[in-house]
């Protein structure tokens, strides 16, 4: 089954929430970074400022008796309950042991009494609940005796550590409530972003077969969907166009096939009325024969443009001498000229490549149309020429003129410019059709111009190939 996807605008919001969170969850771990560093710096100044102090209050003030006597004072000089101060000499237990904690001593090394204290005699541990700790060892001097003593001191980041949580905690906090704005305020961006393209979406939704009309509104579309609203436009300009030729199509078709029907229906009636003599009987299934074969010529005519409908379809291609080509057509529709006094003059050179058939019944639709309504006792010219590009056949007769709008429409099916009919072939207005279906399975194109005086030529183009197809004519 199918899942049902999820609407852009929740896209969209999920993409801005993920994008915050990882933003301001990157600027909250580089301030906590940067505030644990500052807290720890911090820390350990201050740790080494108070055993400095130390050292100065040995040197200046007390000695080792007087120290004793007085451990408190050295007690409120911590910087938390559970640092630790420890003063002893060489060899002897400390005579000030402030370490509430009962913490073991780490392996440390003195900074001598000649030597200030720095960051690097700092020795870097851990307490028994996990909190980092900062230790550090240093040699005194006491007064005026000059009696050497060892300072140890530590400072357990418990405050720190307090500080850091609470932060952590902000930047949780921060995280999640930009996280939770950022997607409301996305989710109303987007949903106002995305009103146009629903309002496309609800006028597509108004288009049907019977309102092709409707069109998008580019002018007022922002820039990102113009181009779509264009080619959406462009899109059902050629639908309706294809719709409309679609239905003209069908009408004529039923127009078409109408008329032989109508007459089959008609003679049969009449005939079955009354009983018939056997001469009769036969002269009315001659006369159903007829329009029969003209039913099969336009299903025949039909299902060759409906295959050459398609534009991957190719053709197989011979050379072929043009001269000879049009000296066939001409032998072939002498007979019907001669009996309107139209005489043909051929003019070719070269060769061109072509489906045989297919050119020669191109070639005869043109001339036979040619032939019906060529002026009686004019002449009918057929000229060919071969070039780099392929090969130009030109039909040319004297009739009567044709206006430009009917010159643009002859190519079109079951379109006929004059509403006579004539018993020649290809009388059902497909043979221009079909001629032109034939130039585009060519590479090629068909037209038609007219003079003023009535000097109509018709251009067949074929263009060079090599390509190869299955296609039957």
């Amino acid at each position: 089954m199918r899942a049902p996807s999820r609407s852009l605008a929740v896209r969209i919001t999920g993409l801005f929430a993920l994008i915050v969170c990882v933003v301001v969850g990157m600027v909250g771990a580089s301030l906590y970074d940067a505030t644990n560093s500052a807290l720890s710096t911090r820390a350990d100044y201050q740790l080494i400022g108070r055993v400095e102090h130390f050292r100065s209050l040995l040197h200046d003030m007390y000695t080792i008796t007087q120290i004793e006597s007085r451990p408190r004072l050295f007690e409120t000089m911590l910087g938390d309950r559970q640092d630790v101060i420890i003063f002893r000499r060489a060899g002897v237990a400390p005579f000030i042991n402030v370490n509430p904690e009962h913490r073991p001593l780490p392996p440390l090394t003195p900074v001598p009494v000649t030597s200030p204290v720095t960051l690097d005699a700092l020795y870097e541990g851990k307490s028994a609940d996990g909190v980092s700790m900062r230790w550090v060892a240093a040699q005194a001097r006491i007064g005026a005796s000059g009696e050497m003593v060892e300072i140890i001191a530590a400072h357990t980041m418990t405050q720190e550590a307090r500080v850091l949580s609470a932060y952590l905690v902000r930047v949780w906090i921060t995280v999640i409530g930009a996280v939770l704005v950022t997607v409301l305020l996305a989710y109303w961006v987007s949903s106002r972003g995305l009103r146009p393209a629903r309002a496309m979406a609800a006028k597509a939704a108004e288009i049907t077969p019977d309102r092709m009309s409707a069109r998008l509104d580019v002018a007022n579309a922002p820039a990102e969907l113009q181009s779509l609203a264009e080619s959406f436009n462009a899109m059902l300009d050629r639908l309706a166009t294809g719709y409309q030729r679609l239905l003209q199509f069908s009408a004529d078709l039923a127009h078409e096939v109408r008329t032989p029907i109508g007459v089959l229906i008609g003679q049969t009636q009449v005939t079955l009325a009354h009983t018939r003599s056997a001469a009769e009987y036969r002269s009315v299934l001659e006369s159903n024969l007829e329009e029969l074969e003209r039913l099969g010529r336009i299903a025949q005519n039909i299902l060759f443009l409906a295959q050459a409908d398609h534009e991957a379809q190719q053709i197989e291609r011979t050379r072929l001498v043009i001269r000879e080509e049009l000296e066939t057509i001409r032998t072939y529709f002498e007979g019907i000229a001669d009996e309107r006094q139209i005489t043909f003059e051929v003019a070719a050179e070269g060769e061109m490549v072509a489906h045989a058939i297919m050119c020669r019944r191109a070639i005869g639709n043109v001339v036979v149309n040619a032939v019906r309504y060529a002026t009686p006792g004019t002449v009918v010219r057929l000229s060919g020429r071969a070039d780099a590009e392929g090969a130009s056949i030109v039909i040319g007769n004297q009739g009567e003129p044709i206006a430009a709008d009917v010159l643009a429409r002859l190519f079109d099916r079951f379109y006929r410019g004059d509403a006579a009919r004539s018993e020649f072939t290809e009388s059902s207005g497909l043979g221009l059709a079909i001629v032109q279906a034939i130039m585009h399975l060519h590479g090629g194109h068909a037209s038609a111009t007219c003079t003023r005086d009535g000097w109509i030529e018709f251009t067949l183009r074929f263009a060079n190939s090599d390509a190869n197809t299955t296609l039957n004519p």
